[in-house]
């Protein structure tokens, strides 16, 4: 079987359930041979490690551990589905202590053990600060690291395909930025739906404003559906932001990025991206007068997560982040 590399790549939070997707998905899209499936919970990420074992992919080369020395060290990729996860009755937000420590702790895993490494995808939640705080404690450049965003957009794509009748893949132009929560911005003033513009296609008001309700909605509607969060969808769009990086097919939904420019400052956010071999690179959103200022509001409530962080000392004030991470 031919790779797309063979560099090492680490899963982290190998022994649940979007790990060990995420695991599956990297072997069957042929990005690497040399995984290394990494968890605290041993039986769990054993079990993983023999089911892939099972699969019999040719060439493949996993191995298991729960010693993040033994993980990280000699890692070039790396993605993290390391948190607790989200249960139903809990927003995002409800996360946000025992997962920024969490990320805290693997960020300084990185540094401490692989600080070469070439990209870090992080999705869980709540992804726009697990990952800010990963990235300050990391000491990586700030195209290096990118947090999991796509799910909203393509949960757009879906409601407004539904919606019309098209085929999935004919809604283009129609995507989510700013936080990766309930407080997202949706764009799609120039959204195409099968080439023809929305905004001359039969949709009240009362319509669309239930289509965005169910966007924002849309992981917490799986956890109600299935009984329990989301583990295919994030496990796929991260393997394919990492396939970007590694130098295959760039990525182009919006992925968490650190941002500060275009008067927003020191946050992880969605923007409009692309994710290829040099890493995450990002340009301004442009939309209506509504679009921006929902934005804006998205981004306002980002900094007051990173400022809830802040003062619960899990990362320094912003003034300091530099003593820790030299390119911030």
């Amino acid at each position: 079987m031919a790779f797309l590399t063979d560099e090492k790549l680490v899963i982290v939070g190998a022994g649940g359930m979007i790990g060990s997707n995420m695991v599956q998905s990297v072997l069957m899209l042929g990005l690497t041979p040399n995984i290394c499936l990494y968890d605290i919970y041993e039986p769990g990420v054993h079990g993983v490690y023999d089911e892939m074992c099972h699969c019999a992919f040719p060439g493949a080369n996993i191995s298991y551990t729960v010693d993040p020395k033994e993980a990280f060290t000699g890692a070039k990729y790396i993605i993290s589905s390391g948190g607790a996860p989200r249960k139903e009755g809990m927003t995002r937000e409800d996360l946000l202590k025992g997962n920024c420590q969490i990320a805290a702790d693997f960020g300084e895993n990185i540094k401490k053990y692989c600080p070469d490494v070439k990209h870090v995808v992080v999705i869980f939640n709540p992804a726009d600060v697990t990952a800010l705080t990963a990235l300050i404690h990391s000491g990586l450049k700030p195209n290096q690291l990118t947090s999991l965003a796509a799910l909203d957009s393509t949960r757009l794509q879906q409601q407004l395909a539904q919606e019309f009748g098209v085929r999935q893949d004919k809604v283009t132009n129609a995507f989510t930025y700013g936080g990766h929560g309930e407080q997202m911005a949706v764009f799609a003033s120039k959204a195409l739906i099968d080439g023809k513009p929305l905004s001359e296609l039969p949709l009240s008001a009362e319509r669309w404003a239930e289509i965005k309700h169910m966007t924002t909605q849309g992981g917490s509607n799986i956890i109600k559906l299935r009984g329990r969060s989301s583990f295919q969808s994030p496990a796929y769009q991260a393997v394919k932001m990492i396939e970007g990086a590694m130098g295959g097919e760039p990525f182009k939904w919006p992925a968490g990025c650190y941002v500060n420019a275009y008067g927003f400052k020191n946050v992880m956010m969605a923007m409009p991206t692309v994710i290829d071999k040099d890493g995450v690179h990002f340009t301004e959103p442009e939309g209506t007068a509504e679009e921006m200022a929902a934005l804006q509001a998205s981004y306002e409530h980002l900094q007051k997560m990173r400022d809830e962080i802040i003062s619960l000392g899990i990362i320094p004030a912003v003034e300091d982040w530099s003593k820790d991470n030299t390119n911030l």
